[in-house]
């Protein structure tokens, strides 16, 4: 092992932040085993990598012919030590080596360039640098307390290298209070965070949603670890289980962030650069074991906690299930068991905006048969002669247009109008309950005062800053970028996205153009089916290219924006994924919402009127479809929404079949020579694909909620839709980081981050573009304006609302046509329009401030924290206190003396 019985590890962080620390390791001769047990000297650890060795810390040792471990399982060869990091790192095999070596002789022979000698001197020397970083830094690793065990599997072409990593006890002690963790005082009863259980408890209604998951992880009054208080903790002679093996992971992975491997000037320090360098091929925890369940049945109390997030959670069979969030932030840690508390409860606050929606549309559909404007077009016959909708068409009858007349109701009728209003306050009351949801969460699980410490440079900053400079925080010296100059790269990234802005612009201009062409080419052909149905025909078809230009643009896009963000050298990561997510999140709104928004807000309003029409590009501007608006906003909303998430579900499940298919073609060579071995757990999980994060996840239930408040009082099924999706989605997310990731590192987070912002921001942009909505593009107040001044009924309202073409657009056949329009014959604005534009005006006014004014409301009267926890938490506080006060006898002692006195 890396040190003797009871030596102490170093424990000075500052060693950690020397980059020119070349100290010798203390302990054994050795900085871990082998597979044959033999031990690598301290003077071949520092050993410069020649030409034939690409690998210095396995050159001096001798394999075995079959070298198996001895334990199966997370432990070393022990049986005892835990395994709570692995570093892998892969060779060329020597005999590789010596056919490069001989081709390069040959090619001398026959005088070939020394082009290619010269390329592969440079990758020789490339290899020794990163065999140099490695052996470097694995020598840190042993100064700073780990224990090393190494482990190889080897094939023809290449040997794979497996480090496995362990924190003794004095280590994690020494970082455990460096970091603050949480150490248990008192243990409590399991809160129960389940609404719905409560309300169905109460009515005592069987709740099929809940279900019994073994071994739930136990809650306990907890506080900052500190060493000098240890045994005030619950546990604390239990030295092998006392940390949980998240909190291993976060403090190994703390010593792999900072230890360093190079030189000071370039700041080479961590892991995660070492990664990007190629000196590592993967970095990463242990899984629990298998995720299936055992062949013979065994108590679920006996399953691994891998095996019990499958069985009860990741599985399609758990659709209806409540997910267990205990177990999840056990083993994923408290940044991933959030996103999907989140996302579970948007899901299950979908559940009543779906049913609201789709009583709005069941009753639009039950009523269809009431709307009078419907009936009359329906039953005028030829007495509305209608404008020609191009130039080489023909006038045509407004009855050709009953079907669409009927089916438009179902997107525009006052059933619309109170969902919009419904879904405003939907979206504001969801945020204010998951705020509450929110804090019992970060409470329940200990990251309610969780602040990020003074976060150290990112790799990629480290590697590129011009200078260093002291950090006033941390005194230490950092590497250092002007902030005049990131500014300036911020204003030039931003101008870059506003080109990007453009190109999504130019796209929905080509769609337009390309609607309109496919629309005379409809009205063309003669056929009365294509003619009225022309409108619909091109809106579905250009909504289908429209949807293929927003993924592709998306993808070209954040791959642009990725680079944008590593240019403006933000320092830490946290800046840096805000920066990259206010990027990517403003181009994908445009980039999805522009056409919608074109459709609902500008198609129609610039068409102009017979004989004096708007024009672009030498085609006339495009008007709305029989149906209207709506209508058409509804089709878009249904192609783009479902097309993007279906195609989403589909790629979230073959693209990691695909890559982890991938993987294991390259480590097939290996797997071959080592066939009849079974394979050990660091082979399995690195077999498996690193985890990307949650970032695409976030964008994708985020951009959602957009289409489902922004647009819903044109489709009242978005809800539902999402809803079905999500569904789905809570379980593929799960599929993936149980069986097809490796196990990310447990980060801690108290909230959602930015994303909430974003929400927030989107349920306000909500109100204003439904009021617009309602005012601009529905009939509503069209029809309310008519039931006020003329019929309540709405007799006569298609009269209403057509025009006469002015005298000079005749056509001697056929008479004077009709449009939609409140003009005069001459082209002008009728006082109607003036008396709608000021009604229009006063709803939205009237529609916002009544709004805002309740969501305020709402505001107010939902605490954030709810009051139950704020008993906990001073009672939290209270156990704190008492458990780590000093002194507290002689407090008690003085207290008792003053009150006699």
């Amino acid at each position: 092992m890396l040190r003797k019985k009871g030596s102490e590890p170093l424990q000075d962080r500052e060693v950690l932040l020397d980059l020119d620390y070349t100290g010798e390791p203390r302990g054994a001769d050795c900085y871990g085993s082998l597979q044959n047990g033999g031990f690598i000297p301290p003077r071949y650890l520092n050993a410069v990598a020649g030409e034939e060795e690409d690998d210095p810390l396995c050159v001096h040792c001798e394999k075995t012919p079959n070298p198996r471990a001895r334990f199966l399982g997370s432990y070393f060869r022990d049986g005892r030590t835990k395994i709570d990091y692995v570093l892998v790192w892969e060779v060329k095999s020597h005999r590789k080596r010596k056919a490069h070596g001989k081709g390069q002789r040959e090619r001398e022979e026959l005088g070939e360039p020394e082009q290619g000698v010269q390329e592969e001197s440079r990758s020789e020397r490339r290899k020794a640098q990163l065999a140099r970083w490695r052996d470097r830094f694995i020598n840190n690793l042993q100064i700073a307390g780990l224990l090393l065990e190494k482990e190889e599997s080897c094939s023809a072409k290449k040997t794979i290298h497996y480090l496995k990593l362990s924190a003794p006890w004095e280590v994690l002690v020494f970082y455990a209070e460096e970091l603050s963790l949480r150490a248990p005082l008192q243990a409590q009863p399991h809160p129960d965070f389940n609404t719905s259980a409560q309300i169905l408890q109460k009515f005592y209604v069987p709740n099929v949603l809940a279900e019994t998951v073994p071994n739930r992880p136990v809650d306990y009054y907890t506080c900052a670890f500190r060493k000098s208080k240890m045994e005030k903790f619950l546990g604390c002679g239990d030295h092998e289980n006392y940390f949980t093996d998240t909190q291993r992971h976060r403090i190994v992975y703390e010593i792999l962030a900072r230890t360093v491997y190079g030189k000071r000037k370039r700041a080479e320090v961590g892991v995660a650069r070492l990664l990007k360098e190629g000196a590592f091929k993967a970095a990463f925890p242990l899984h629990d074991g298998p995720f299936e369940l055992p062949a013979c049945e065994i108590p679920p109390d006996q399953l691994n906690r891998r095996q019990v997030l499958y069985h009860y959670w990741a599985r399609w069979s758990k659709w209806y299930k409540y997910q267990p969030l205990d177990h999840i932030r056990e083993y994923f840690g408290e940044k991933i068991a959030l996103y999907f508390a989140w996302l579970g409860f948007y899901t299950a606050w979908l559940l009543p905006a779906a049913i609201v929606g789709t009583f709005v549309f069941v009753s639009g559909i039950m009523t269809m048969g009431s709307n009078t404007p419907a009936r009359e077009i329906c039953e005028s016959g030829g007495h509305y002669l209608m404008c020609p909708l191009c130039e080489t068409c023909k006038p045509w009858n407004i009855s050709d247009i009953c079907p669409m007349a009927k089916v438009g109701y179902l997107f525009d009728h006052p059933g619309t109008v109170f969902f919009s209003v419904f879904m405003s306050f939907w979206a504001v009351t969801f945020l204010e309950y998951w705020k509450r949801k929110n804090a019992t969460l970060a409470h329940h699980w200990d990251c309610m005062d969780f602040h990020e410490e003074e976060e150290p440079p990112r790799p990629e900053f480290a590697a590129m800053a011009p200078a260093m400079e002291e950090n006033p925080v941390t005194g230490v010296k950092e590497p250092y970028f002007p902030e005049k100059a990131r500014l300036s790269r911020m204003l030039t990234g931003s101008m870059v996205i506003i080109v990007m802005l453009s190109v999504v612009i130019i796209f929905l201009v080509t769609v337009i153009i390309y609607r309109s062409i496919v629309s005379v080419m409809m009205y063309e052909t003669g056929s009365s089916v294509l003619r009225t149905q022309a409108g619909n025909i091109a809106n579905i078809s250009s909504s289908m290219v429209n949807l293929a230009l927003i993924l592709l643009m998306g993808q070209v896009y954040t791959a642009l924006a990725e680079q944008l963000t590593k240019w403006e050298m933000h320092r830490t990561q946290t800046q840096y994924e805000d920066a990259f997510t206010f990027k990517v999140f403003i181009f994908q709104f445009v980039n999805f919402y522009s056409s919608p928004f074109y459709v609902a807000f500008f198609k129609g309003r610039f068409v102009g009127y017979p004989g004096h029409y708007g024009t672009l590009f030498g085609m006339r501007n495009e008007d709305c479809g029989p149906g209207g608006c709506l209508i058409e906003l509804a089709e878009q909303l249904f192609i783009i929404m479902m097309g993007k998430q279906l195609i989403n579900n589909v790629q979230e499940f073959v693209i990691p079949k695909v890559k982890a298919w991938r993987q294991k073609q390259s480590l097939a060579s290996v797997k071959k020579s080592q066939s009849g071995q079974e394979p050990q757990p660091w082979e399995q999980d690195y077999e498996l694909i690193e985890c990307e994060g949650l970032f695409d996840e976030y964008l994708e239930i985020v951009l959602q909620f957009g289409f489902i408040t922004i647009f819903v009082a044109a489709f009242p099924l978005a809800p539902l839709f999402a809803l079905l999706n999500n569904w789905a989605e809570v379980r593929l997310d799960a599929h993936k980081f149980v069986c097809e990731y490796r196990r990310p590192v447990a980060e801690r987070a108290q909230n959602i981050g930015v994303w909430f912002i974003i929400l927030e921001a989107l349920s306000h942009v909500s109100v204003i573009v439904n009021a617009f909505l309602i005012a601009f593009t529905s009939d509503f107040l069209p029809r309310l304006l008519y039931k006020y001044k003329f019929d309540n009924d709405l007799n006569g309202y298609v009269n209403f609302t057509l025009a006469y073409a002015p005298p000079s657009y005749n056509y001697s056949s056929h008479g004077v046509c009709r449009y939609k329009a409140f003009r005069d014959e001459n082209g002008n604005y009728t006082l109607v329009y003036w008396e709608l534009l000021a009604v229009r005006l006063g709803f939205i006014i009237a529609f916002e401030h009544v709004v805002f004014f309740v969501l305020r409301a709402i505001d107010w009267m939902v605490p954030d924290i709810p009051e139950s926890l704020e008993v906990k938490i001073k009672r939290e506080r209270y156990l704190a206190k008492q458990a780590l006060a000093d002194n507290q006898e002689a407090l008690l002692v003085c207290s008792f003396h003053v009150d006699n006195l």
